[in-house]
């Protein structure tokens, strides 16, 4: 009898072309969606909570998006940062038709040959209170505002938006914006539903990037936001926005939500997407800078951590440096 098992895993570890041949999970530049914040001055910003990352001008933005689609990302994502003059109560200005995010699309649509274009539906950049919805009386209201996004929604897909991203959580929004679009002749408009959507102490970044951190001041989302404790609720939420057309569902944040990725694309099959939210990519950065870890190969590993998951995507600041070196 041998001293030892036959079986040793060991042995397709032993040289790079073997772990490769091996491998389970695969990366590329297929996975990526690149997050840009868009501005209203000629000059760009960098963000300090968001290292590398800056609000563009819409003629930076135009040349960052012709960048993005040489290196073969399939899409961005845009968000704006709404000047505070234009913010009002009820944030009239999403339905505006020369709005920030309205023009970024439309000079990205002229610069761009086939790169996809996600927009963001939401009322927190365009509310003086900070809220993804409209604020009755200290509360969210939830029906009220559903009105105000399927506005908005048709607003987006008029100026050339691909995609509909709804991230404001409200019950019933999907069903409601996919009527909406549909009725105004914007069937082939699809929608990535932000389906589990948490509650998350990782989104400072973002919120000082598009300027609603200040609006919300000490307020918080958590009576639309999910839980961060909760894990079937997930799945329920997910449910419901299949059975109302969402094309594509979302968890976010990733990292500290795995475990809910990988349930979601596990029980529904559907196309799964997942946001490294801003303070996941902060952190990394910040610890990079100090030498306290590789980058290169951390947001690797990050990423890979996600596709592993079950993810089909991922929403990611890291996308253009990522397409960059997988080009080589």
């Amino acid at each position: 009898m041998p001293s030892f098992p036959h079986t040793r895993l060991r042995r397709l570890r032993q040289t790079d072309w073997s772990r490769r041949l091996v491998q389970e999970t695969n990366f590329s530049v297929n996975d990526l969606i690149w997050p840009l914040f868009v501005h209203d001055l000629d000059t760009n910003i960098p963000i300090s909570s968001l290292p590398s990352q800056f609000r563009w001008s819409i003629t930076s933005l135009c040349e960052q998006a012709k960048r993005a689609e040489s290196l073969g990302i399939p899409a961005i994502a845009l968000f704006p940062a709404t000047p505070v003059e234009k913010k009002t109560p009820d944030g009239e200005e999403a339905y505006n038709p020369h709005n920030l995010v309205c023009r970024a699309m439309e000079a990205i649509r002229s610069c761009t040959n086939n790169l996809g274009i996600i927009a963001d539906v939401a009322l927190d950049p365009y509310t003086t209170h900070g809220q993804d919805g409209l604020l009755r009386d200290g509360v969210v209201v939830n029906d009220q505002t559903l009105e105000a996004l399927c506005k908005q929604a048709i607003n987006q897909a008029r100026a050339g938006c691909h995609v509909i991203a709804p991230s404001d959580m409200m019950d019933g929004r999907i069903a409601a914006i996919r009527e909406a679009l549909d009725d105004e002749g914007f069937q082939d408009v699809s929608i990535m539903a932000y389906s589990a959507k948490y509650a998350s102490a990782f989104y400072g970044p973002f919120r000082d990037a598009v300027g609603s951190k200040g609006s919300l001041g000490q307020g918080d989302k958590r009576t639309y936001q999910m839980n961060p404790a909760n894990q079937l609720e997930a799945l329920h939420e997910v449910e419901l926005d299949i059975e109302e057309g969402a094309d594509m569902v979302m968890v976010k944040p990733g990292m500290p939500y795995l475990d809910i990725l990988h349930q979601v694309k596990q029980h529904f099959a559907k196309p799964t997407f997942v946001y490294q939210v801003s303070g996941e990519y902060a952190m990394l950065k910040a610890a990079a800078t100090n030498g306290w870890l590789d980058w290169d190969k951390c947001i690797a590993e990050s990423l890979i951590a996600f596709k592993r998951a079950g993810a089909d995507g991922i929403l990611t600041y890291a996308a253009l440096e990522m397409a960059q070196k997988l080009q080589g």
